[in-house]
């Protein structure tokens, strides 16, 4: 927003009655709504006297909504026509971290690393793990294959959807 504010007459009305309490779901979904149904990206409502602050960001989802240890393929090809170089980059998928936390290339501390590049994997394989929480989520393959790349090292920080590694399929399981 280019920092002005935008107040309709009823919750002016709203806010002068009730300064003092505390905001009420049915505002919070209000406040929910608008920012759903509106190009803005953050929504901030500060209460100076009470010493409140709450800010609501809207966080662009997933195309391909939630899927645990998913992949993607590299490339997609049209039907029309398909070249030598989008059909070998087809069989090439791209497990992307299913949680926030720290990656690891072992399921156990002190272990030993699951997988590493030129690797066979088979699907649904364990290939890392994350830790978030202080609980260790693993990590699997959707497809079998080689390892080709891995994006990540032990106890690095990774985001929802970031690329761990790229699995050949062409070099089976």
């Amino acid at each position: 927003m280019d920092g002005s504010r935008f107040q309709s007459s009823k919750e002016a009305g709203e806010q002068s009655q009730d300064s003092a309490s505390v905001i009420s779901i049915e505002q919070l979904q209000h406040l929910v709504c608008l920012l759903d149904n509106s190009d803005v990206s953050e929504l901030e409502l500060r209460r100076a006297g009470e010493g409140t602050r709450l800010v609501l960001r809207k966080v662009k989802a997933p195309e391909s909504g939630y899927q645990p240890a998913s992949y993607v393929p590299s490339a997609i090809s049209s039907t029309d026509s398909v070249a030598p170089e989008a059909a070998a980059k087809e069989t090439e998928h791209k497990v992307l971290a299913p949680f926030v936390g720290t990656f690891h290339v072992w399921a156990k501390p002190r272990g030993g690393a699951l997988v590493a590049m030129g690797d066979r994997v088979k699907a649904g394989q364990l290939v890392g793990t994350i830790e978030s929480l202080n609980v260790l989520n693993e990590v699997e393959t959707a497809v079998a294959g080689r390892v080709v790349e891995i994006f990540v090292q032990d106890g690095q920080p990774v985001e929802y959807g970031q690329v761990l590694m790229t699995i050949d399929s062409s070099a089976g399981g």
